[in-house]
């Protein structure tokens, strides 16, 4: 792959309008400020991170998530920018522009995600795997049915950030080529995913938009697969990004939670330090007594320091990158400390954080919330002549394709709707169709 036909300011469904623009801000700026006023990022204020919304105690929700991982991205992209500079002057146009890219494309990582965290992705392949949706199977087929069993946050956001919805303009939310190859983290279909892990890139529906992008900036196949894509090179710091910020406020939230100690918060971002940064650190909290503040310190330093080194594997492994043969993260590559101490973070997150009873109880409530709303809105889709249907369907805004022409289009414009929801709304409507509650007068 070249940098050179990677970086392009081309906007999907606008390629008859390409030329320079007049504004003072680049294109992938344009592309930042388009998501952050979108009505989809809005909403994920009101999104489930890991911990239940709201509370007396604010944690991160996936709107806070999303603009910490963009800051991140844009650090990561701008070291990787500059010394990617030195090494071809001016011979790449908007080389300078990947801290503006991978930034836009941080804040549009988890817009596909459905409400209650992941426990909602696991409630939509369930309920086709498993559930009332599988009778469904045969009618859709066993190609385009795995893009339900196997439903994906990742594969959602493409196609919300891409797809012509009803009354919509061409091209979904029109940004650059180079910022929406940068949120696919898995570039192939749902069929080439690996069966335990289930991650895939696009939908069958947003195939032709990929292999459009990937022509254009001469994405290469996976040379080990042939079915697959090699990534686009910047999804790794996208994706270094992701696994910087889940790890580190996770575990900040934890402690605020009282899940983790003071004491086990401390030992676990300690273990990234040098021990001669230990001991500066431990002079500084000699004078900052406040553990909050502490806590944030040790944060922010561990942040600096996997920045500093995904940047540098990045630069490091960049001929593998291009060629398509690098493989995992760049996080699995971390030097021998920084590597242990994430293992450490890791462990004790599944064990204490995702395993906690406030983390489980969203889920339960979530799961159950997600099948009932599926099984409702499905079938009124599927039947709208019924009286009921009628009902519940004009709870669905005109946006959504509800009466497609295939059950898989009509599937598909569920799908869309729920994963839209905020925590919030989803567990209204869930309330109101099943009479738990009525609205007030």
């Amino acid at each position: 792959m070249d940098w050179s036909r990677l970086l392009t300011n081309k906007r999907l469904g606008m390629e008859h309008y390409h030329s320079e623009c007049a504004d003072d801000r680049t294109e992938f700026q344009r592309d930042y400020d388009r998501l952050i006023f979108s009505a989809p990022f809005r909403r994920l204020q009101n999104k489930t991170q890991v911990f239940p919304l709201p509370g007396s105690i604010f944690v991160h929700n996936r709107l806070t998530h999303s603009l910490e991982v963009a800051c991140v991205g844009r650090s990561l992209g701008d070291n990787v920018s500059r010394k990617l500079k030195t090494k071809y002057k001016d011979s790449v146009p908007f080389i300078d522009e990947i801290g503006s890219i991978v930034s836009a494309a941080c804040l549009a990582h988890d817009l596909g995600n459905p409400p209650f965290g992941h426990s909602g992705e696991n409630a939509i392949s369930t309920y086709f795997s498993e559930g009332k949706g599988l009778a469904l199977k045969e009618k859709v087929g066993d190609e385009l049915w795995i893009d339900f069993t196997k439903f994906e946050g990742n594969a959602n956001a493409f196609r919300l950030l891409t797809h012509q919805f009803n009354g919509r303009r061409e091209g979904g939310f029109a940004l650059t080529y180079s910022t929406l190859a940068s949120i696919v983290k898995y570039p192939y279909l749902s069929n080439f995913a690996d069966p335990k892990k289930s991650k895939f890139g696009f939908f069958h529906s947003e195939e032709e938009t990929y292999l459009k992008i990937a022509d254009d900036l001469g994405i290469v196949s996976n040379p080990e697969n042939p079915n697959r894509f090699a990534r686009y090179p910047l999804v790794y710091l996208l994706e270094a990004a992701d696994d910087i910020c889940y790890q580190l406020m996770d575990i900040e939230d934890a402690h605020k939670l009282k899940i983790l100690t003071s004491e086990e918060t401390k030992e676990l971002l300690l273990g990234y330090l040098s021990e001669e940064k230990q001991v500066k650190t431990k002079e500084i909290f000699s004078v900052v007594t406040d553990i909050n503040e502490q806590i944030a310190y040790l944060r922010s330093s561990v942040v600096g320091i996997l920045v500093r080194e995904c940047s540098q594997i990045f630069v490091d492994k960049e001929e593998e990158i291009l060629a398509g043969q690098f493989t995992g993260s760049l996080i699995k590559h971390l030097p021998e400390r920084s590597a242990k101490a994430y293992q450490h973070c890791s462990d004790v997150a599944f064990k204490k954080i995702y395993c906690a009873t406030e983390v489980l109880d969203i889920e339960l409530a979530g799961y159950k919330i997600i099948l009932t709303l599926l099984d409702e809105l499905i079938q009124a889709v599927l039947a709208p002549q019924k009286s009921y249907s009628k009902q519940l369907l004009r709870r669905i805004p005109l946006q959504y394709e509800t009466k497609s022409d295939t059950i898989y289009g009509k599937v598909q414009s569920v799908l869309d709707y729920i994963s839209g929801m905020t925590d919030v709304y989803a567990l209204d409507l869930y309330r109101k169709i099943t009479g738990m509650s009525l609205p007030s007068l």
